[in-house]
């Protein structure tokens, strides 16, 4: 397969990361975006002419076009864009600050919009594919999440929109699933005291049994599906593992 061009934002650990590393080990070039550079170098450093990265926070307003620009200065087009950064607050509705939501948006939602915005031109051009990930929190209630679960539901509206009014370009969510990242951490000491206790004790269940997901298991299926897409999905919010994905899981 040819080579292709992919900006992946929130690459530097966790699922991130593991698309990078997919994609980087099918011979695809990757714009990478995080808040620490350090790790982004690393991935440019031990894969020489396919990397280039900005390191920088998303909810800053030239990011997008930085990174939109330095694909196309770089490796002349953009063939895909995994939007994967992504903040969690903890914290009972009632006891949620506005600007709490607010700041939760500008990083879920609006820099999330505004990376998409930036690249549709050159996804056109490629009939392209952008897979934001999603979370089972958008559609099912968690106590404490409301802020978190509730921009995962706008990104697949988002999603669904892009799909229905632009046929050119494959726009889906995916939701990975629980995977053993930093927000996995986050949740087991932070979260017990805003959710609801049956549901927190399900989240240390599964680390205290290793179920949680490897960063690569749903990283791969992402990577694959971007590098790949199915078009006929265009528009659905899909979990990592959903029957319609078969094709992309190991």
């Amino acid at each position: 397969m040819a080579s292709k061009v992919f900006i992946i934002t929130g690459a530097s650990k966790g699922l991130g990361a593991a698309i990078t590393r997919y994609l980087l080990s099918q011979s695809h070039k990757v714009v990478l975006a995080a808040r620490s550079a350090e790790p982004l170098e690393g991935f440019k450093t031990a894969h020489p002419g396919q990397v280039e990265y900005v390191a920088g926070d998303m909810t800053s307003s030239e990011m997008p076009d930085k990174l939109t620009s330095l694909a196309v200065k770089s490796f002349g087009k953009i063939d895909g864009l995994v939007v994967n950064h992504g903040l969690l607050v903890s914290s009972r509705l009632e006891k949620t600050s506005i600007d709490t939501f607010k700041n939760l948006y500008d990083v879920n939602v609006f820099s999330c919009l505004a990376m998409v915005q930036a690249a549709l031109g050159e996804l056109r051009k490629t009939k392209g594919c952008v897979v934001w990930i999603s979370s089972g929190a958008a559609l099912k209630p968690y106590a404490g999440w409301s802020a978190y679960g509730s921009s995962k539901a706008v990104l697949n509206s988002l999603s669904s929109n892009l799909a229905f009014e632009d046929k050119d370009i494959t726009s889906i969510t995916v939701a990975p699933g629980r995977v053993d990242t930093d927000m996995q951490v986050q949740i087991r000491s932070s979260g017990q005291e805003s959710m609801d206790k049956a549901q927190w004790d399900t989240f240390q269940d599964a680390f205290e049994q290793g179920k949680l997901l490897k960063p690569e298991q749903p990283g791969n299926v992402i990577a694959k599906f971007v590098a790949n897409p199915q078009r006929d999905l265009s528009g659905q919010n899909l979990n990592w593992n959903s029957p319609e994905l078969a094709s992309y899981q190991e």
